[in-house]
């Protein structure tokens, strides 16, 4: 085991973490970046980009590849390794990793996102970015004329299917039981919508098709009656787990587990900062987690100043 001495350490390579590190390296602080699988985050995964800016369509690797890339350019550090624990000692701000090893700095910014939950069905991991979705806002212009379903009965569910009959022509929502749990006017607003149309007390057992998706076939729970649906998309919106269990003071977050942050984007730990996903926030988009990425790494770099004077 040895301790390693950094100004500042970012834990997770997500949008926002790589551009806190392009910023913190920039600012030529000396800075790495610990990542457990390989540098993007979600949008690694995500076959197309069409909603970030300067990029018409760019495929969601060749992006992460290029943020990487942007930010190793002015020094950052990125290793491949899983945090274990984020902890605080004096002034100092501690990170151990699998490999045995500590990370100490002045700042360490959070950007370990989190993930969809997933139905845990055949089909969904053969058919992921293939008709296979977990952000409308994403993929949702992608199945334009096509009918589409979304798994979920909660408000994410729902408001991600008033969104999607933007582009469907048929938005199918399906529930295991037989009311939701969306917010009464947010249901108003979906019953009002004549491209939607719910399927009560059923749950997805496969999912379907070839190249991309096909069909989805349902059983439902009380009369055990199986069917085939045939869609061209699948939104799965059966909750988020923000990857937040790091601390081990702890750290202010919400009922969901969401981590709260300042306008600095700083933790009620102080010297603690978090971007992305992982924080308390409206949406989850590329756009959002950069932009948290660059207030953390200016506080942080105010931080170290402020240390230094």
């Amino acid at each position: 085991m040895a301790e390693k001495n950094y100004d500042i350490v970012i834990v997770g390579g997500g949008p926002g973490g790589l551009t806190a590190g392009m910023y913190c390296a920039r600012a030529r602080r000396k800075t790495i970046l610990i990542e457990k699988y390989m540098p993007g985050g979600q949008i690694a995964n995500t076959e197309d980009v069409e909603d970030y800016p300067g990029f018409e369509k760019i495929s969601g690797p060749e992006l992460a590849m290029k943020m990487a890339d942007h930010a190793k350019k002015f020094g950052l550090e990125i290793i491949s390794d899983e945090v274990k624990e984020i902890y605080a000692e004096g002034e100092d701000r501690l990170v151990s990793v699998a490999a045995g090893d500590i990370y100490r700095a002045k700042a360490v910014i959070v950007s370990t996102g989190g993930s969809p939950n997933k139905l845990n069905v055949p089909g969904e991991k053969e058919f992921s970015g293939k008709g296979v979705s977990y952000c409308a806002i994403c993929d949702g212009a992608f199945f334009k004329d096509e009918i589409i379903a979304v798994a979920g009965g909660g408000d994410a569910a729902v408001e991600e299917g008033i969104y999607l009959t933007k582009f469907g022509k048929k938005v199918y929502i399906i529930h295991r039981r037989d009311k939701l749990r969306a917010k009464k006017i947010i249901q108003e607003r979906a019953f009002k919508n004549d491209k939607i149309e719910f399927i009560w007390d059923s749950v997805i057992e496969t999912i379907n098709g070839d190249d991309k998706v096909r069909s989805l076939s349902l059983k439902n729970v009380k009369t055990g009656e199986k069917s085939t649906l045939d869609v061209g998309a699948i939104f799965v919106f059966i909750g988020f787990v923000p990857n937040s269990d790091i601390f081990r003071e702890p750290v202010k977050k919400n009922e969901s587990g969401y981590i709260i942050t300042d306008f600095k984007m700083e933790t009620s730990l102080k010297g603690v900062y978090a971007c992305g996903d992982v924080r308390e926030q409206l949406v989850k988009q590329i756009t959002n987690a950069v932009g948290d990425g660059t207030t953390a790494a200016v506080a942080a770099e105010k931080r170290l100043e402020e240390l230094e004077d």
